[in-house]
């Protein structure tokens, strides 16, 4: 999938989170899954992919992200939600 995301990992259910944008999302993904990127996701386990939105641009994307990095934690939590009330790894989906 090469088209602008932003994603949102999570450790467990109502766990850690991790807001990212990339313009790949299945390797990125895959990175997070399997540790080779080291930093907060490798330290805190944030490997499930529980939410992503596709963009038109890189810059749509970049913007999106900041501004859920923004919001409080309960928004967040309701974004995920509204899309994946179960907290299902969304990973299978898009591979």
């Amino acid at each position: 999938m090469k088209t602008p995301c932003v994603y949102i990992l999570a450790s467990k259910p109502f766990g850690t989170l991790y807001i990212g944008v990339t313009s790949n999302l299945i390797q990125r993904v895959w990175h997070h899954r399997n540790g080779s990127v080291e930093g907060f996701t490798k330290r805190y386990g944030v490997r499930r992919l529980v939410w992503y939105e596709a963009h038109e641009s890189m810059e749509s994307a970049i913007g999106r992200e900041k501004a859920i990095k923004k919001w409080n934690r309960a928004w967040k939590i309701r974004l995920i939600e509204e899309g994946n009330p179960t907290w299902m790894d969304l990973y299978s989906e898009i591979v």
